[in-house]
């Protein structure tokens, strides 16, 4: 009896997970299914079926020049990710093992910075970037999206240096290990799973960033994210093209995500079970 009620239990949760996972999936199969249809059927209503033309992705790689925002991309992620973690690794190691009575307070407020809205600096932030020469610049938005993603990269690390047992580290300390020593060959060793799945959720929030994307740049240094909001004009919105443009946008992503799942859940499990 007992075994007929797990095994129920474990056909409701698998069918439950394929509903879900279906849900999630849908609008990414709709997306690429609208960008092999034409703009007439695009508008004309949902339809699963696509006429098979390729004319989107040609239009979008030639005319509208894809791979430079795609480039743009892979830099501004890539440098925001490396540059957080240069940062966040040293200050997650202090709060985690030399932690004092404010520690906590200091973790809160950096993650309350990311509830503060976004437009409600806009104004300020625009004239900065503005007046140092930074608007529309790799640099800039570089600089943007490393200090906006900063807070959950330090936490992250901190939840998974806190895992690391102190005695490993003061062992070191004791055979002469300096301080970066320290950092450097015995604790980022140790942690890698985790640092890799910080890394991978940073450059994700990075290259899908839009906000900030859209209003610091234009032509020199616009991302995949400003690039599919292109396709939206005062005549309206080309549907077809806009669905190829964001197929283009999300497959790198979406086969790094593939590729590196199971390093991901890896670092996302880190320390729990021990």
């Amino acid at each position: 009896m007992a075994r007929a009620v797990s095994t129920r239990r474990k056909w409701i949760a698998t069918a439950a997970a394929w509903v879900v996972a279906l849900v999630i999936f849908f609008p990414i199969f709709y997306m690429v299914v609208t960008s092999l249809k034409t703009e007439p059927e695009a508008i004309a209503g949902i339809s699963l079926i696509p006429s098979g033309t390729f004319e989107n992705y040609v239009e979008v790689q030639t005319q509208r020049d894809y791979f430079k925002p795609f480039l743009n991309s892979v830099i501004i992620s890539l440098g925001s990710t490396l540059i957080a973690l240069l940062i966040a690794i040293p200050a997650a190691w202090s709060m985690a093992f030399s932690p004092t009575r404010r520690t906590k307070d200091i973790l809160m407020w950096m993650l309350s910075t990311k509830m503060m809205p976004a437009v409600g600096v806009l104004v300020p932030m625009f004239l900065i970037f503005r007046d140092t020469g930074l608007l529309d610049t790799r640099i800039g938005l570089t600089v943007v999206l490393t200090l906006i993603n900063l807070p959950i990269v330090v936490w992250m690390l901190y939840t998974y240096f806190r895992e690391i047992p102190g005695e490993i580290l003061e062992a070191a300390r004791m055979d002469g290990a300096t301080l970066m020593g320290e950092i450097v060959y015995v604790l980022t060793p140790m942690a890698v799973p985790g640092i890799a799945s910080t890394m991978l959720l940073n450059i994700i929030l990075a290259w899908n960033e839009a906000f900030w994307s859209i209003r610091l740049s234009a032509a020199n240094a616009a991302p995949l994210t400003a690039f599919i909001a292109s396709f939206s004009s005062p005549q309206g919105l080309f549907w077809a093209k806009l669905s190829a443009a964001s197929t283009l946008a999300i497959a790198p992503i979406l086969i790094m995500g593939w590729f590196s799942q199971r390093q991901l859940v890896r670092g996302l499990t880190f320390g729990a079970v021990k």
